[in-house]
């Protein structure tokens, strides 16, 4: 299996294979009382509360969503939790004959994570891969820009970080973030997603502290099967979920009498 990469200053370097961790806790499940679709991220993220109560109120809980999809799912869960909420941006790379097939995936401070099973099924010139690595980070950077306005990012040091999204396929992008927020020594990782099939989170188990997944499809489809309403998130609507995400974090640093 070929190593990781990591993308500092446009170079690459060799990573060395973190010490597997294993996923202390895993949260999957085929309760009939759960949904067989989503109706919105709202309701998907409302799904993941439930598993995650023991953080509620906790000072030290970061909830981190993955742009764009997964704030709307991750807003929910930051609201019912009452703790901060904030981005981890990421960006898949797209195979460059079918955009929708990850051959990895960056995230924000660098990271570049390779998807090595389908490199070596569907081999890609490096210049073209090169090509397509610049084009999403100037994307993941616009973003950065955009959503933050200036705004500094959460710090993760010994912090309990719960990274969500609306959805796992290959989990390239989720492979990424763990990356991008394991470089800041986090004292727990949490993957908290409302659907990804069993062998993509087969393949997190090693990497987090605790694994959250209500819906486990032995055939996945997409990500956007499981939604009966998945359009794509809007700059506007994550602009306007983490502005209302602010609002409740002043609410809560503000002293009451």
């Amino acid at each position: 299996m070929q190593p990781r990469l990591e993308a500092i200053n446009g170079s690459h370097r060799q990573l060395k294979r973190p010490a597997p961790i294993a996923a202390r806790e895993v949260f999957m499940s085929h309760d009939l009382a759960l949904p067989t679709v989503f109706v919105d991220r709202t309701q998907a993220g409302r799904c993941l509360v439930e598993p995650l109560a023991r953080y509620a109120g906790r000072p030290d809980v970061i909830v981190l969503a993955l742009p764009r999809g997964g704030v709307p799912v991750a807003y929910e869960v930051a609201t019912a939790l009452n703790v901060r909420l904030d981005l981890l941006m990421v960006r898949k790379l797209g195979m460059p004959f079918q955009p929708e097939f990850a051959m990895g995936a960056i995230a924000s401070g660098g990271v570049t994570f390779l998807n090595d099973d389908m490199l070596r099924a569907y081999p890609v010139d490096r210049a073209v891969f090169d090509a397509v690595v610049a084009r999403e980070t100037e994307e993941l950077a616009r973003r950065e820009r955009a959503y933050r306005g200036g705004r500094p990012a959460q710090q993760l040091k010994d912090q309990v970080v719960i990274l969500v999204d609306d959805g796992l396929a290959t989990g390239a992008t989720m492979r990424a973030a763990i990356q991008a927020a394991r470089a800041q020594s986090p004292a727990r990782i949490v993957v908290a997603v409302p659907v990804a099939p069993p062998e993509t989170l087969e393949a997190l188990y090693g990497e987090v502290d605790e694994l959250v997944c209500p819906r486990v499809p032995e055939r996945m489809v997409s990500v956007g099967y499981w939604y009966q309403d998945f359009p794509q998130t809007s700059d506007e609507e994550v602009m306007t979920l983490m502005g209302q995400a602010d609002q409740q974090a002043l609410c809560r640093s503000a002293p009451h009498d």
